[in-house]
């Protein structure tokens, strides 16, 4: 019982830093129009430099799945950790584009170092429950793309945009701390033990064998989708319906709620059909992400609950069970490289999808373009799912944890 409680508040120690890298990523995306004035930058610009850490994400993703294999785990958490907080301290101090998405793009490979390594201590420890583990991260995604927004535009509305990235980015070091003088090896290090007959369905799969690859094929498609609507959807707000920054951040904090959700949806995927419940959560998001984007919704409490709705969909379900079922679809040793691929394939086509949402609304206006992106990459994630044959490994003999 003393091990579990010191195993459970450790993750929770790990957990609250994945809270600061939450903040960290959210709160760009506010500050956008600011930063667009002050650097004197275009909508695609500012739309690449809102998601271009996720190309620092997925590049990272599958070299740090293999690192894991050679470094401890919690030494690349600390070091992904330190290395995204300094990007975030740095970009207050960008001076042009070409600095901006350098600070960008490296606050990202830290973001991936860390949520690599973390996936990797939560599902291995807490083997028997990975989709639960999985989603607790997600959990405390939502958590700070609560804080972040909302905290973020408080801060700027009392300073000036650089600001918010000096504070969050000083606020690394609280983490660093905790981790280093509190979290103990035998949790960080744990490996799972192959004790169940279920396994050997899935022992004969590699990384690139055929069910993992169309889930990562779904994630991609969903990472366009999530920072389509992460990336822009507050410029959206700001610029085509006139809401105030401190407006913007509530509508986009909705979606942080919906993400707390996440628990839920592990616990689902963990014990049901996680196909069925990817599939009818990807069909929901194309609907509620759509809808953001209608010229119907002019309304602050109807963009809050669209928010919601979509980041309950798409970030509670979709996330936690596209993450925790490549895991699964992959025998235990292959855990780090899983949650490699994983990140990978969420983070690479990611950077690119605030980008190509400016591009669209350069040729459509904003309801075209957010429909064609937000909803049409969630049908086609939708569709690759319904492709998967068999079911990786569910939850196995339950652990009491």
């Amino acid at each position: 019982m003393t091990t579990r409680r010191a195993a459970f508040g450790m993750f929770a120690i790990l957990l609250f830093s994945y809270v600061i890298n939450a903040i960290d990523r959210q709160l760009f995306s506010v500050l956008a129009s600011d930063v667009r004035v002050a650097l004197d930058l275009t909508l695609p610009q500012v739309g690449l430099a809102s998601t271009v850490f996720t190309l620092g994400m997925g590049l990272a993703g599958l070299p740090t799945g293999y690192l894991l294999s050679r470094v401890s785990r919690k030494n690349v958490a600390l070091l992904g950790l330190v290395i995204f907080s300094a990007a975030t301290y740095l970009t207050a101090y960008a001076q042009g584009f070409p600095d901006l998405l350098l600070y960008r793009f490296v606050s990202g490979l830290g973001e991936a170092m860390q949520l690599t390594a973390l996936l990797a201590i939560g599902t291995s420890y807490f083997y028997q429950h990975r989709a639960i583990a999985a989603s607790s991260l997600n959990f405390t995604f939502g958590i700070g793309a609560i804080i972040g927004p909302n905290l973020g535009a408080a801060i700027l509305g009392a300073s000036h945009w650089q600001m918010p990235f000096i504070l969050f980015g000083l606020s690394g070091l609280l983490a660093l701390v905790l981790i280093v003088s509190c979290v103990k090896p035998w949790f960080t290090e744990a490996a799972p033990l192959l004790v169940t007959t279920e396994m050997a369905s899935i022992t004969g799969n590699r990384l690139w064998s055929r069910t993992p690859l169309l889930l990562a094929m779904a994630t991609a498609f969903s990472g366009l989708s999530i920072y389509g609507y992460l990336g822009l959807y507050p410029t959206y707000l700001r610029e085509a319906l006139g809401f105030s920054p401190q407006q913007a951040a509530m509508a986009v904090s909705c979606y942080g709620l919906g993400a707390l959700l996440s628990l839920l949806g592990g616990w689902l995927g963990d014990r049901f059909d996680f196909h069925k419940l990817l599939t009818g959560s990807l069909l929901a998001s194309a609907l509620f992400g759509g809808l953001l984007f209608t010229e119907l919704n002019r309304s602050l409490p109807l963009h809050a609950g669209l928010s919601f709705a979509f980041g309950a969909a798409i970030s509670g379900m979709v996330y936690a069970n596209l993450s925790a079922g490549i895991i699964k679809s992959l025998p235990p040793n292959l855990a780090a490289q899983a949650s490699g691929l994983f990140v990978a394939s969420l983070y690479i086509p990611a950077a690119f999808a605030g980008y190509l949402l400016g591009l669209l609304k350069t040729q459509f206006e904003w309801s075209l373009a957010g429909i064609t992106q937000i909803s049409g990459c969630a049908l086609m994630a939708a569709l690759l799912t319904l492709t998967i044959k068999g079911r990786p490994s569910s939850s196995l003999a339950r652990e009491t944890i």
